[in-house]
C-alpha cells in the first residue's frame, strides 16, 4: 500500500518489493549509460540475486519483464 499525507509518503506490503525493483531498473539504465554506482555494479547485483544471464541490456530486459510479470498494471 502507498499512503501519502502531510508527513510524507509511506510504502508498505508488496509495494516495497516493487519499489526496490524499480530502483534497480533505473540504476541499471544509468550504469548502461556510463554512470557508476558507488556501492558497486548494479548489473552484477541483479545477475547474482535474480539469476539472469547476458550482457547489461539483456539483463535489463529480463528485469523489466520480471517487473511487468510480478506486478501487472490493472485495467
Amino acid at each position: 500500500m502507498i499512503t501519502v499525507d502531510a508527513g510524507g509518503t509511506m510504502i508498505t506490503g508488496e509495494h516495497i518489493t516493487l519499489f526496490h525493483l524499480l530502483q534497480l531498473k533505473y540504476a541499471l539504465r544509468l550504469e548502461i549509460r556510463g554512470i557508476k554506482n558507488s556501492r558497486g555494479s548494479v548489473y552484477a547485483y541483479v545477475k547474482r540475486n535474480f539469476g539472469f544471464k547476458g550482457n547489461k541490456e539483456k539483463v535489463l530486459a529480463q528485469l523489466e519483464e520480471k517487473i511487468t510479470r510480478d506486478f501487472p498494471v490493472p485495467d
